[in-house]
């Protein structure tokens, strides 16, 4: 089984000295189950170009993360339910991200009121759990795709 990482943990890979850009892009869930939440890292790590930085369970332990580590993270991917809290109140810390930092949520309540209460937050995309992973595996490429076809500018 692979190790996963503790909440605000960054991955190896991710601190290895090549001082390359990594084309990957620096995921960081917000996910409580954990048996989902090994599953979505394993698929999307082994389809897309993702590395995933780090992990929370609770609304508190995830808007700490992203506070102390503001400018290290790519991608949010965002359960709407919690341990505590709710996912609703990252996306309000998500809110004043940079413009390369993309959010999404992954949920299984995604409802017409809650993309709508989502946009409002200023989320990327909403994918539901159980018949939207096809459309969170494409928008992964495609943002990686994206970040490689910046940094070859550079």
């Amino acid at each position: 089984m692979t190790a996963f990482l503790q909440a605000g943990q960054v991955s190896e890979a991710r601190q290895g000295g090549s001082g390359l850009m990594d084309p990957r892009l620096k995921t960081y869930i917000v996910e409580d189950n954990v048996t989902i939440r090994e599953n979505l890292v394993g698929t999307l790590e082994e389809l897309t170009c993702i590395s995933t930085i780090g992990f929370a369970e609770t609304e508190a332990e995830a808007n700490q993360w992203l506070k102390d580590h503001r400018d290290e993270w790519e991608l949010a991917i965002v359960d709407l339910f919690l341990k505590q809290g709710s996912g609703l109140g990252v996306l309000q810390s998500c809110m004043s991200r940079q413009p390369n930092q993309k959010v999404v949520v992954l949920s299984n309540y995604a409802t017409p009121d809650i993309r709508k209460r989502c946009a409002q937050f200023g989320v990327d995309a909403v994918f539901d759990k159980s018949n939207e992973i096809d459309g969170l595996i494409d928008f992964c490429i495609e943002q990686a795709s994206a970040l490689r076809g910046t940094s070859s500018k550079n």
